[in-house]
């Protein structure tokens, strides 16, 4: 009878440490997901980063007087460089986008920079860019929910408390690129 009860016990002793084992490595394969996901985006980020001083330098060949701007997105792009947690590579991202933005609108109005062919190639390529952004930026998103899911959920959060596993930060965008822009026709 006693033996019974202390095999019962042992039983239960190995589910639970086999459950916290189970549990301890789903938790720990996620959290990589989302750390390869935020490397996707940084790859982006350095990629775009490359490029700005091409952009950089051809507009500089046709823009005499735009060095404000020009100085802007230079600025930016080191804020990126420099950036190291998600927080800080989101604002400098929303950063260096609306520098680049900037530049792309100051360029309408030099029609010959506008027909150049290596603005044409810069601003597809950063289109690109952007764009494979958005997706590493939403794959990024997505596992770091299913990431902060499960270490707040139960019983999740047992292990997560235990073994020190904190919640992730979202890849934001700012609050003023939330609106949408209004259009008029005069």
């Amino acid at each position: 009878m006693k033996k019974g009860i202390i095999l019962g016990i042992v039983g239960v002793l190995v589910l639970i440490g086999v459950w916290i084992v189970v549990s301890y490595n789903k938790l720990v394969s996620i959290r990589e997901e989302v750390i390869n996901a935020f490397s996707n985006i940084d790859v982006q980020l350095e990629r775009r980063a490359d490029l700005v001083p091409n952009l950089v330098n051809t507009v500089k060949g046709y823009v005499q007087h735009e060095d404000e701007a020009i100085n802007k997105v230079t600025q930016a792009r080191e804020k990126l460089l420099q950036a190291d947690d998600v927080e800080e590579k989101s604002y400098a991202n929303e950063q260096l986008s609306s520098a680049i933005d900037n530049i792309i609108v100051i360029a309408e109005a030099y029609p010959d920079l506008k027909a150049s062919e290596n603005f044409i190639n810069l601003q597809d390529e950063l289109a690109g860019t952007e764009n494979r952004i958005a997706t590493a930026r939403r794959d990024y998103n997505n596992t770091a929910k299913e990431y902060n899911k499960k270490i707040k959920m139960f019983p999740g959060n047992l292990i997560a408390e235990v073994f020190d596993f904190d919640d992730v930060d979202y890849f934001g965008v700012e609050e003023n690129k939330k609106e949408v822009p209004e259009v008029v026709f005069d």
